[in-house]
């Protein structure tokens, strides 16, 4: 079976009964040919914290009334409530750890089971502290609690530090919205704040903007949920809420190891409050607290699941977050579809396997040390194809950093840790040679496994690349220079040292980066889900640099063209920042309207069919200036290739400058021997030998794929160990 296939076919039991992708082909209002179980909170082999929210569908020939519900033998009909005349939801609770069996059926006249009116459905429960499918979970690790504000200038979750697993009941708070557009504590046993706002939600409802926080802790992460509720209404329910999701994802990376987090993605976003919409995230979805993709959408599963058990189910959801907040929206929707129907990401990349900050430190480490008095900045500039020399020191320097072993290098920024974390355990080389590494690869570890040292594999390579290819083709740089710089570029080794030799990537976790989707492929569930993807910042020729270059949103949509055949399914804005940042608004508002068309095409068509005609006409492609739209289709280029190019033209790489793609999707490239009729400068025999010298085994040849370059394994894998996993059956 075709990785895309197993996606289309988990599908239908991802998570989300609350998920959109879930009610296509057919939908929930058709009658059923006998009874049926489903669990509508999470996928019933995933449950956690022991209840899951069911539904029970009766045939058009049983009696809802007479239906009995069972768990492993005993009576929980009781749980289960009529919400339509063939409909009854319950959420069943004291499930125990591992398998459990629910069991339905009809009620004769005799007391007995009605023939052929059995159903069942087997549910297995895990623990709330987790895992579920991440795999074991990492140590040491350290409880941020008590540094953890429950909103702007409000109290701190616990007064002191709380031990392992990190858990806290749970509380709920309210905060109002002011009429200046701040956030401040709300009493409910207060008179009104007199400058307190009101909001009109997308249902058209006119509401105080007061908001209810839910926090508390699952798979060793705080988690929060806002909402509109006035705790002052009478009855019961949340008539304000418009049965939408929006889950928040937050940045960073560096630092994001072995620590619960003091921060959330943001639940108080004003652009979902205020229509209406719930928000949810929580401290691993966030990256400068935890940088593990897998860790962070089991996370979500989780925080999902509370929220559908708690509030009821959702229409659908939608992601949300910048930079590396739009890493993990990317992966969970490819990796782990039907935790995300829709994602806005903004700043975003295609993941965090990003061989252009460790480029950009290897050509800056041979400028400083190697090429003085060859090189001019400019031509270095060139080389790289970056918009600016400053390009070198940012993503070389503080964005490299999430590679670093080493505590202390001198003339470039330390490994990055945060303060909880003791001295005592940290990695030295000298000191402390089998403490806790502060790198993404060995906070992956689960994915990489370790080689013989105990260190993660590294799944990051350079051999064979040729430095500054197409600025040499172009005329921009001389031979000299290109051979200078690719002689001496060298490599880092496992601690991030710099090396004579180029750096040569472990096969096994090449292989997995793959099999996994730490390297988004474009495939698994990322054709399946609509995209708006929106830039928010604009830093390609920041004379300072920036690590959110334009290139890695193409980079993004190449990848689902290349698998998909198209990527119509991905809709791009530029400029939307400065005057335009109201269009960020305007993104949740346009995926609101293209998943509700998905949802109400009740035909029988493939889900990719229902995502692409339903997109709404008015979406397109374009760009902002001062708050006006321009539509226009998106594309990398310079200056004058179009409007929008004008307005925010795309620089290159250094992968895509020594002839790489722009998917730059390959880690490890394919070897073929130096051809000098490859180049637009002849090369003098010496010259042709040491160019033949530099590359002993070969040039890279980008027209194949990498090495280990594969589809996924499948999505919604398990990790099973240290760098084992498997397909969910």
């Amino acid at each position: 079976m075709t990785t895309q296939r197993r996606t289309m076919r988990l599908l239908a039991v991802a998570l989300g009964t609350g998920g959109l992708l879930l009610g296509c082909g057919g939908g929930d209002s058709d009658p059923v040919a006998s009874n049926i179980l489903d669990a509508i909170s999470t996928r019933a082999d995933m449950v956690t914290g022991g209840d899951v929210l069911v539904k029970l569908r009766v045939a058009p020939s049983g009696d809802p009334a007479r239906m009995v519900v069972e768990l492993d033998g005993a009576d929980v009909t009781a749980a289960f409530k009529s919400v339509g005349s063939d409909e009854l939801n319950g959420l069943v609770t004291g499930l125990k750890d591992g398998a459990n069996q629910l069991v339905a059926w009809q009620r004769g006249a005799d007391g007995k089971a009605v023939a052929g009116s059995r159903t069942e459905l087997k549910v297995t429960n895990h623990a709330i502290t987790g895992p579920v499918f991440s795999g074991p979970q990492e140590t040491p690790f350290y409880c941020q609690t008590h540094q953890f504000r429950l909103y702007d200038n409000g109290p701190f979750l616990t007064s002191a530090a709380i031990d392992l697993p990190c858990s806290v009941p749970t509380r709920v708070d309210y905060v109002y919205r002011t009429t200046g557009g701040a956030y401040a504590a709300y009493d409910p046993l207060a008179a009104a704040p007199g400058n307190l706002a009101v909001t009109v939600t997308s249902e058209g409802r006119t509401v105080p903007y007061i908001v209810r926080i839910e926090t508390g802790t699952v798979n060793r992460a705080i988690y929060q949920i806002a909402m509109l509720a006035d705790p002052k209404s009478a009855g019961t329910g949340y008539p304000s809420w418009n049965q939408r999701l929006v889950y928040s994802f937050g940045g960073g990376c560096s630092g994001g190891h072995y620590i619960q987090g003091s921060t959330t993605g943001g639940v108080l976003l004003d652009e979902a409050l205020s229509r209406g919409f719930a928000v949810a995230s929580a401290s691993l979805n966030v990256y400068r607290n935890n940088c593990n993709d897998v860790l962070s959408a089991e996370t979500a599963m989780m925080v999902k699941e509370k929220f559908i058990e708690t509030y009821g189910p959702v229409r659908y959801t939608i992601g949300w977050g910048s930079s590396a907040g739009g890493i993990q929206q990317i992966t969970t929707a490819s990796n782990y579809p039907g935790i995300l129907d829709g994602i806005i990401p903004r700043q975003s990349f295609p993941d965090l396997l990003q061989a252009t900050v460790v480029n950009a430190r290897l050509m800056l480490e041979y400028f400083n040390n190697h090429g003085a008095g060859l090189w001019t900045q400019e031509q270095l500039r060139l080389a790289s194809g970056f918009g600016t020399f400053g390009q070198f020191n940012n993503n070389g320097g503080s964005n490299a950093v999430r590679y670093e072993a080493v505590p202390t290098r001198p003339g470039w920024p330390n490994a990055a840790w945060n303060s909880i974390v003791p001295v005592g355990v940290r990695y030295d080389p000298v000191l402390n040679p089998t403490g806790a590494r502060p790198t993404f690869f060995d906070h992956n570890v689960n994915t990489y496994g370790k080689d013989a040292n105990g260190f993660a594999r590294r799944a990051l390579d350079n051999v064979g690349v040729q430095y500054g290819l197409v600025a040499l083709n172009a005329g921009q740089i001389t031979k000299e220079q290109f051979l200078d710089l690719n002689e001496k570029i060298g490599g880092v080794d496992i601690d991030f040292n710099f090396t004579p030799s180029r750096t040569v990537a472990d096969p096994m976790a090449l292989r997995a980066a793959y099999q996994t989707g730490k390297i988004t492929g474009g495939g698994g569930g990322l054709g399946l889900v609509p995209v708006l993807d929106v830039d928010e910042t604009y830093n390609d020729y920041a004379v300072n640099g920036n690590v959110h270059l334009k290139f890695q949103h193409f980079s993004v949509r190449e990848r689902v063209k290349k698998a998909n055949g198209n990527a119509d399914n991905y809709v791009m804005w530029s400029g939307a920042f400065g005057t335009s940042a109201s269009a960020v608004g305007q993104a949740l508002v346009a995926m609101d309207s293209w998943l509700a068309n998905i949802a109400a095409d009740r035909t029988s068509a493939s889900v990719r069919e229902k995502l692409i005609r339903n997109k709404p006409a008015s979406l397109k492609d374009g760009c902002y200036k001062d708050g006006v739209f321009i539509e226009e289709d998106q594309f990398k280029g310079l200056t004058g290739t179009s409007n929008c190019n004008t307005l925010y033209p795309t620089a290159s790489f250094p992968m895509e400058a020594a002839g790489g793609s722009l998917a730059n999707d390959i880690i490890k490239c394919q070897l073929k021997p130096v051809n000098l009729t490859e180049y637009s400068v002849s090369f003098s025999a010496p010259e042709a030998a040491r160019l033949n010298a530099i590359f002993p085994s070969g040039v890279c040849d980008w027209s194949k794929p990498g090495v280990e370059q594969a589809g996924l394994l499948a999505t919604w894998l398990r990790y099973t160990g240290i760098g084992t996993y498997e397909a969910v059956k």
